[in-house]
């Protein structure tokens, strides 16, 4: 019986030893995991910062728009299967009353904004988009900044015009009707979100998620 009683015991001894190495080897794991994230997340926003500063194209790193996509860490890329298209074209006429084609904008890029007045991170984003229209000439760079019309919440003409005013916000913005745009600008889920349009009219990235200014110049320099 004393002898049964010690093998019992010695099998314990390496049941729970075995626990005890298996719990090591898995907190280890995570922890090499944290680590490698961590680095990811600190390394991302040197990535955006080195292009905040200057204007695209301007003593900036070359990188590829996987690579920025890989770095972001409050947006993200929807719309893929949109990538490398032609962007359907529209007409609007903005809250100034001056009309607007997407496609009389072909020859420079071209960043539409869908956003809300009742949107926090809208809200955040707008300095960053006006520190951009600041940096990028015209010329270079067209900003069309499209608000949909909304009852609940409310998201008036009105409304817009006096957060225009009110913030100072400096390129083209809209309040339009969801039905007056085409596939896939009337399909957007969750703002802010933005279309990223080449010089050549074609869709090169759309994003969902607060962008920094240095993630859209980057995007913008991005090939």
């Amino acid at each position: 019986m004393l002898k049964q009683e010690k093998q019992i015991y010695l099998w314990l001894v390496v049941f729970i030893s075995a626990i005890i190495l298996a719990v090591v080897v898995i907190r280890a794991v995570v922890n090499q995991h944290h680590k490698h994230n961590y680095t990811e997340h600190e390394h991302s926003p040197s990535l955006f910062e080195s292009f905040e500063k200057n204007a695209p194209g301007i003593n900036q790193p070359k990188l590829s728009i996987n690579n920025v996509i890989r770095a972001a860490r409050s947006w993200g890329p929807v719309y893929t299967s949109w990538y490398g298209q032609k962007a359907p074209d529209f007409k609007l006429v903005d809250i100034n009353g001056k009309e607007h084609r997407l496609s009389d904008y072909v020859g420079r890029d071209v960043m539409i904004i869908f956003w809300a007045t009742w949107c926090g991170p809208c809200l955040i984003e707008i300095p960053h988009l006006i520190e951009l229209r600041k940096t990028v000439e015209e010329d270079k760079l067209a900003m069309l900044a499209i608000s949909y019309k909304t009852i609940m919440p409310p998201n008036t003409t009105k409304m817009v015009q006096r957060l225009v005013e009110r913030q100072k916000i400096n390129y083209t913005v809209f309040s339009v009707d969801i039905n007056d745009m085409p596939v896939p600008y009337n399909q957007i889920k969750g703002i802010p979100s933005s279309f990223f349009i080449d010089r050549e009219g074609k869709i090169k990235l759309a994003t969902e998620g607060l962008l920094s200014l240095g993630a859209i110049k980057a995007i913008l320099a991005a090939e």
